[in-house]
């Protein structure tokens, strides 16, 4: 039996044991509410028309999307596979929506501020995942460009173009990512897809490389092995200690049992390594106990007690962890009604529930194949009185017939 469904039996022996009688009707989720309590108005919108295609921006700012490539374009150096052996490799319901044409929340709201485009970029098509601030305010810009052009530029504090790094320095990166720089003004930047991340000087000149293009892959010091999982972001202790998030663990691509020896762990981590690369630690988002992560696609480090501080994306919490390892503590809000219909915060494992509330509100609909937690949660009332713990109450695998994750 599944996680779901024996969570889901317990629920509907108590609703049994509290004399309560057969599930609600399915309710249909609200697609759009008033301003109130502070906050404006919603409303549900489709998504950016294509997040994975081309996009051309003018110096006005206006974004224009183009066709979507009919093919696949050709890299020099191909991404790994997208999945390999894991359970739940290619685990997609039968005529699940895309997540381009998935619909999400917008705010209707005048934000107070104009907003200005000083930066003209060069020509050509790609959105920009990253940008970062040297000690001279200059503004380095990494953008998604297409195979042969250049993607890491630097601008001056007067918006001016100071330094264009051409791919002969800095090979294509398939998927650019996270971008930061160190205490000594060089540059890092992520490939997400190729599983690197690369030091340059104030320059531009590659100093260093972590991670073997191409090949991701687990950390293992014991036998060498030196490879990076699918790394999103990076930042630095005050003594240039180097925390690389490798984010994507429990989304897709998941190399859990894979075919490949070098590639075993399918799990979101940190990489602990000094100033000059050499390898000190890593922690993983599914150890058990406190601090667990599902992702970690942001990463910071606290200047004055060098706390390291994951922003856990598929979770909705910050944990914050010591710089040498030890978890300390997370940040969560408790459940709202408002905020759970129009997004999913919360997985119903870990919920603590009184039996008089599903007297009142019903038990899960049986007759769901997936989603009945969140029906049910659409039904609550909206004066719910909730608290937000941070004591562990359940350690469940992240899987099941709708787990299906696609990172940016």
């Amino acid at each position: 039996m599944t996680h779901f469904g024996a969570l889901r039996a317990v629920l509907l022996a108590l609703a049994v044991a509290g004399g309560v009688g057969p599930a609600l009707a399915q309710s249909v989720p609200a697609t759009r509410g008033p301003a109130e309590n502070g906050q404006p108005a919603w409303f549900m919108q489709g998504s950016f028309p294509d997040p994975t295609g081309l996009t051309s921006t003018a110096p006005d700012g206006v974004v224009t999307v183009l066709p979507r490539p009919t093919s696949p374009p050709v890299l020099s150096v191909p991404n790994p596979p997208g999945c390999r052996k894991a359970p739940h490799c290619g685990n997609r319901l039968p005529g699940a929506l895309p997540r381009s044409q998935m619909q999400r929340v917008q705010w209707e709201q005048t934000l107070g501020y104009d907003f200005t485009f000083p930066i003209i970029l060069p020509a050509g098509t790609g959105g920009v995942p990253s940008v970062a601030l040297d000690s001279k305010q200059n503004l380095w810009v990494f953008q998604r460009k297409p195979e042969g052009m250049p993607q890491l530029f630097k601008y001056d504090r007067n918006n001016r173009l100071q330094l264009t790094v051409a791919e002969a320095v800095l090979p294509h990166h398939n998927k650019a990512h996270g971008m930061a720089v160190d205490a000594d003004d060089n540059v890092w930047v992520v490939d997400t897809a190729l599983a690197t991340a690369t030091k340059l000087s104030p320059s531009g000149k590659v100093l260093m490389r972590i991670g073997e293009r191409g090949k991701r892959g687990d950390w293992d010091e014991a036998k060498g092995q030196r490879l990076l999982w699918e790394p999103v972001m990076l930042a630095f202790g005050k003594n240039g200690d180097i925390y690389i998030a490798e984010g994507h663990g429990n989304e897709s691509p998941n190399d859990t049992e894979s075919d490949d020896p070098a590639n075993q762990s399918g799990a979101a981590r940190v990489i602990q390594l000094d100033k000059s690369g050499k390898f000190i630690r890593q922690w993983f988002g599914n150890n058990v106990g406190e601090g667990k992560f599902a992702n970690a696609h942001a990463i910071a480090v606290d200047p004055q007690n060098g706390d390291v501080w994951i922003g856990d994306r598929e979770d909705y919490r910050i944990l914050v962890y010591s710089g040498d390892g030890r978890f300390l503590r997370h940040l969560g809000a408790p459940w709202t009604w408002k905020r759970n219909r129009q997004s999913m915060t919360i997985a119903h494992p870990g919920m603590l529930v009184r039996r008089e509330l599903f007297a009142q509100v019903g038990p899960f609909d049986a007759s769901f194949r997936i989603c009945a937690d969140y029906e049910w949660f659409l039904r609550l009332p909206p004066n719910l009185r909730t608290v937000h713990t941070s004591d562990v109450i359940l350690n469940i695998e992240q899987a099941g017939v709708s787990h299906s994750r696609i990172g940016l």
